[in-house]
């Protein structure tokens, strides 16, 4: 099975959370893009913003989107941002402050309890509770798939062989907490190393063999082959013009 994760288009956020036209034009590159070898499955959070980005792709193979609530952003924001001054907002990994101390020796030390770290009381973020959910709802989702979570082991029990193909479209921070859960990776390390503008397409392949078991692999990640096939700016995340 391929894994498609995709981030939403450029995006109005606070007007009526949709696209711009920016962002409609990266939808519309996106789904002849993916279309052109179909899919399978089509998720998308409940967000407007990540559904007009699946609407031309779902249009294009007549599928239905079906909703992830466990994908809606609000409730990475509620568990993972805080104040960083008055009136404004920040995820606890993306200033310069937060991911010096996410990369620390104190949070490599902490291993799996990564979330004890000091640094989290100090902004008064508590990422546990938010963490522990997520495994629960991606591993039940992913077993709907075929493949059951072996936590101990960190792979996954093939209980359904398949080629499927499934497309989830999603969002910043929901995306990235996703690849450090269905990576097992420390979510820290998986904050810091990953970026994902957008929309732009991370693969995960779950790879069928015959031992019975696999081990997600990341084949491609914010990839935006559409981008340059339609000719489209690449500005990345909207702050880096290359």
């Amino acid at each position: 099975m391929l894994l498609y994760i995709i981030r939403h288009g450029d995006p109005t956020y606070n007007e009526n959370d949709d696209l711009t036209p920016k962002g409609t034009l990266q939808a519309a590159a996106l789904g002849k893009r993916l279309a052109r070898y179909g899919m399978d499955k089509i998720y998308s959070s409940p967000r407007p913003r990540a559904i007009s980005t699946a609407k031309p792709l779902c249009d294009l193979l007549n599928k239905d989107v079906e909703i992830l609530d466990f994908a809606n952003e609000d409730i990475y924001w509620n568990a993972f941002a805080y104040e960083m001054k008055p009136g404004v907002g920040e995820w606890c990994f993306c200033s310069p402050e937060g991911r010096q101390e996410l990369r620390s020796a104190e949070i490599a030390k902490l291993g799996k309890e990564w979330y004890k770290a000091d640094y989290f009381n100090r902004i008064g973020v508590h990422p546990e509770e938010c963490c522990r959910n997520l495994r629960e709802k991606s591993d039940a989702f992913l077993e709907s798939l075929g493949y059951q979570h072996e936590k101990e082991g960190s792979r996954y029990k093939i209980l359904q062989h398949n080629e499927m193909r499934v497309a989830v479209f999603c969002h910043f921070g929901f995306c990235l907490t996703w690849l450090g859960t269905l990576l097992d990776m420390p979510h820290p390390l998986a904050w810091t190393t990953f970026v994902t503008s957008h929309s732009n397409v991370s693969v995960i392949r779950f790879a069928d063999n015959r031992f019975g078991y696999t081990v997600p692999t990341l084949l491609t990640h914010s990839n935006d082959a559409h981008i340059y096939g339609e000719g489209l700016p690449t500005q990345y995340c909207n702050y880096l013009n290359f």
